[in-house]
């Protein structure tokens, strides 16, 4: 039995195309991929500012922000990584219904755990980006001190140190930032993906 069937009420629920010609934009998810401190958060925030400037509605959630909400209670376990990516595609999903480009900046190491998400939300709504920085890079970059720490034994399953990653296959697109500023990534990023969301 359908959900319309067991709730009513479902049938007169706007659809997402209602949502996406009254903003003027098509709903995606922008899925940002990546070791930490490869500079994820970070070209996600600057497109974000760029896609507003531009006239999209948008919203960012990365690792920070959902851990300290949603997924306060998850660990780092290969069981817990999946769950969290899981929680976040659904609410990808409720975003992607209400017309909004959601930008997301998460490590998600594994293949099966991308493409978990991917099913979830659709893959036709899913635009993958490799943020493609070398490990001694983003250890260099290591502003919270988590490459030492891990080095060191006191975390636990830690991304590119003691538990793996694994780069994307078929990645919508890939960006490097260890050859080029910070702008120049997010502006490269920026005019890839903005022919993607206009209605």
């Amino acid at each position: 039995m359908s959900n319309t069937n067991i709730y009513p009420q479902f049938n007169s629920l706007l659809l997402r195309e209602d949502k996406e010609k009254l903003l003027n934009q098509r709903s995606k998810v922008i899925w940002f991929t990546g070791l930490s401190g490869a500079g994820k958060s970070t070209i996600g925030m600057g497109v974000e500012k760029k896609l507003h400037e531009s006239g999209f509605l948008t919203q960012v959630l990365d690792g920070d922000i959902i851990r300290s909400g949603i997924n306060n209670n998850l660990g780092f376990s290969e069981v817990d990584r999946l769950e969290n990516i899981r929680r976040i595609a659904e609410v990808s999903k409720l975003f992607i219904h209400a017309g909004v480009i959601t930008i997301n900046c998460f490590i998600s190491p594994t293949v099966e755990i991308r493409n978990m998400a991917k099913d979830v939300i659709g893959r036709e709504n899913f635009i993958e980006i490799f943020v493609n920085t070398p490990i001694e890079i983003c250890e260099q970059r290591d502003v919270k001190g988590l490459y030492k720490k891990a080095r060191r034994g006191e975390i636990k399953d830690f991304t590119g140190i003691t538990s793996p990653y694994q780069n994307p296959l078929k990645p919508d697109y890939i960006v490097t930032t260890h050859d080029k500023t910070e702008e120049e990534s997010i502006n490269e990023v920026f005019e890839f993906v903005k022919r993607r969301l206009r209605v």
